[in-house]
């Protein structure tokens, strides 16, 4: 089949690629020109394990391809995916749906015989039908469907999440549409992956639905790591007595310094704001948004507690991404924790494997960047670990101790258990587990 898949993002251009891989002739527009050009070149605009090698093998076989010209684009496509961003809006927390309704208006005057326009970026509850009047008043002649099918990667590992999904969701009323869905994904079925067809407003509430269940999974563990501390407990303990109920499972039960990236913050607020409109407040994900942005600020109150005060000390701070295998910077902890330290007196030297270029935009130069995890800690009166990079695990604990003036550890991610500390000679301090004086 052809498919066209508007916006080369993180979203779009994964999906696209994945697509293509399954054998089918796949189009990745988008405006950006000085994106499309280093797509043609290989060059990745996002780090993503796998993803250089997936688009290379693809565009070599001639199914995957690059273009500006959106009816170049579209021309004789099965099914055109919207894959665009939805930031959210300043003020009120909605998602923005300014790029999803100018796709949608463009694709209505480039339409050439029936297609399914396929909503894959999170969008609000009624987006759907929007998108469908926007094109029905533009083209009513036009011959389409428009359907949901929100996405469900993790990013640092979103090629094996589209290969081998948990799921397929996809919201349509239309007969038609749902047999080019199935084609579609029909490589999964030898996987038996579930196809779930829906109404388009239950596909949009599902994508939010879920990533909100998992922002109050993490923000719920989060939580109980703080009683933990008052009371002597261990949340990796406790999160594995729990994790072991089948009604609960294990995932998302990692205590740590808040949950960020591209989909939970912005989803959260986005849910917050729909459930306000519609006259049924969600308490839940509120407190859930509230008490995720008070934990990063007292992570870095943590640390400054740690090091009793920054002020003129050196902080070496390991990870600023969001999470590991991602050069991801949106909402990062980082984002919050290192100002706060820096307003109080401390210097930064940081290393990332991934997000250094990433982190220049949002930091300037306002902290040190180093080449790898040691370079940050000489003459460093404390090192944090803020992402959970596997170089980061194995670390050699004489030689940091032989770097640091102080032998401060701050693990904000749990890699370290207190007994591998003790013999170093650490003043150790982790998340839901109690400290170790040297």
């Amino acid at each position: 089949m052809r498919i066209a898949m508007i916006g080369t993002g993180y979203v779009g251009l994964v999906s696209g690629a994945c697509f293509s891989d399954f054998g089918h002739d796949v189009v990745c527009v988008d405006k950006d020109e000085g994106k499309i050009a280093r797509l043609k070149q290989g060059q990745m605009p996002i780090y993503e394990p796998g993803l250089d090698v997936l688009v290379g093998n693809n565009v070599e076989a001639g199914r995957l391809s690059f273009t500006t010209d959106l009816v170049e684009g579209i021309a004789g496509a099965d099914a055109i995916f919207i894959a665009v961003g939805t930031p959210t809006r300043r003020g009120d927390g909605f998602a923005d749906l300014t790029y999803v309704y100018a796709a949608a208006a463009e694709i209505a005057d480039a339409l050439d015989g029936y297609t399914v326009v396929v909503n894959k970026s999170t969008v609000p509850v009624g987006t759907g039908a929007e998108v469908e009047r926007i094109i029905r008043e533009r083209r009513p002649d036009a011959a389409f469907d428009v359907a949901s099918n929100p996405e469900f990667l993790r990013e640092g590992a979103a090629i094996d999440d589209f290969k081998r999904p948990d799921r397929v969701v996809v919201g349509t009323n239309s007969p038609r549409a749902v047999e080019v869905m199935r084609e579609l994904y029909r490589p999964l079925s030898l996987n038996e992956v579930p196809m779930v067809f829906t109404s388009r407003e239950t596909a949009e509430l599902t994508k939010y639905a879920a990533n909100a269940f998992l922002a109050t999974k993490i923000t719920f563990i989060n939580e109980v790591a703080d009683i933990c501390e008052k009371v002597g407990a261990d949340v990796q303990q406790v999160a594995r007595g729990i994790g072991l109920d089948g009604r609960i499972g294990a995932k998302f039960l990692h205590a740590g310094p808040g949950y960020g990236g591209s989909c939970f913050p912005k989803d959260t607020l986005a849910l917050v704001h729909t459930a306000r409109e519609a006259g049924t407040p969600f308490t839940i994900v509120q407190a859930v948004v509230d008490a995720n942005a008070a934990r990063k600020q007292a992570m870095a109150d943590r640390i400054v507690a740690a090091c009793n005060g920054v002020q003129g000390a050196k902080i070496a701070v390991l990870g600023l991404a969001f999470k590991p295998n991602t050069d991801d910077m949106r909402d990062a902890p980082s984002l919050d924790i290192l100002p706060r330290l820096i307003e109080a007196g401390a210097t930064i030297a940081a290393f990332d494997p991934e997000s250094m270029d990433e982190a220049r935009k949002h930091f300037g130069e306002t902290i040190t960047y180093c080449d790898d995890a040691y370079a940050t800690m000489a003459g460093a009166d404390a090192v944090v670990i803020l992402t959970e990079w596997n170089e980061f695990r194995a670390l050699d604990l004489k030689r940091i101790g032989g770097l640091l003036k102080r032998r401060i550890m701050v693990d904000l991610r749990n890699v370290y258990q207190p007994s591998e500390l003790i013999p170093h000679g650490f003043a150790y301090h982790s998340i839901g587990r109690a400290s170790v004086a040297p």
